[in-house]
């Protein structure tokens, strides 16, 4: 077995709120000693990119060249110049402001008019008035765009609601359904082709830990899907080239398999 390429997912793989899960640091290490390219694929619009680096860093990883967050994937849709509306966090309006966007921030602005895009993700101070004013733009025909529709993330005590419980919300109130721009959906599949160029997917492994988003992803990428036990899901997917516990044992099942 081959493997040139593995892409992991974090909330679930790498670490639970931040907090690493055993292993995972060495894990990467075995991955790119045997000469793989480790790359971070995650839906997590909330934390900005340098948030992302400085997390793995204090656990001992370098995050290298390949980062990939469902923010980044919704600013690709959004064009300069465009007004938005943002329900959502710091990695969010980072991203967006990147392209040119002007940045109106749901919690500070209240009764906003005429706004090309409505951009959804993680959003903290989101409240009653937020999910109103959102509503009221998307029916009146601004785009809905949101970073992911992934209902909740994985903590050490927990799952905890996540970002597509708040486009839900809007989602409920508007009566229109959302572009969705992170795992498992073509924006942030472009995105990771965009940098990696195309590559022999028989080489390359996608680590997750839901059979829906991970699992969907692998599949439109067209690569191998390890599903690890560490996260959201507690059972494995049987459609899966791999389950495992964790991502170290992912680590030496595919470094094994190359010696």
């Amino acid at each position: 077995m081959r493997v040139r390429v593995v892409l992991l997912d974090m909330d679930g793989v790498v670490w639970l709120a931040h907090r690493e899960i055993p292993g995972s640091s060495e894990a990467v290490e075995i991955l790119r000693a045997s000469g793989a390219i480790v790359g971070f694929v995650t839906n997590n619009s909330f934390s900005t990119r340098d948030d992302h680096v400085g997390h793995l860093a204090a656990m001992g990883i370098e995050a290298g060249a390949h980062l990939y967050t469902s923010a980044m994937a919704a600013s690709m849709v959004v064009p300069a110049g465009a007004r938005v509306f943002l329900c959502g966090g710091r990695g969010l309006a980072q991203e967006l402001e990147r392209v040119g966007a002007e940045v109106i921030l749901a919690h500070e602005n209240r009764g906003v008019e005429h706004v090309d895009s409505v951009v959804v993700g993680l959003h903290l101070e989101m409240d009653y008035g937020t999910v109103s004013d959102a509503a009221r733009l998307v029916r009146n025909g601004a785009r809905f765009i949101a970073s992911n529709a992934d209902p909740v993330y994985p903590t050490p005590d927990g799952p905890v609601p996540g970002g597509g419980a708040v486009v839900a919300a809007i989602q409920t109130a508007s009566g229109i359904a959302p572009l969705v721009t992170g795992k498992p959906h073509r924006t942030m599949v472009d995105l990771v082709v965009g940098s990696l160029g195309r590559l022999d997917t028989g080489d390359v492994w996608f680590v997750g830990d839901r059979a829906d988003t991970d699992g969907g992803f692998a599949a439109a990428l067209g690569c191998r899907f390890a599903h690890v036990l560490s996260g959201t899901d507690i059972e494995g997917n049987p459609t899966a080239d791999l389950v495992a516990r964790d991502l170290a044992a992912v680590a030496d099942h595919l470094v094994g398999g190359n010696r």
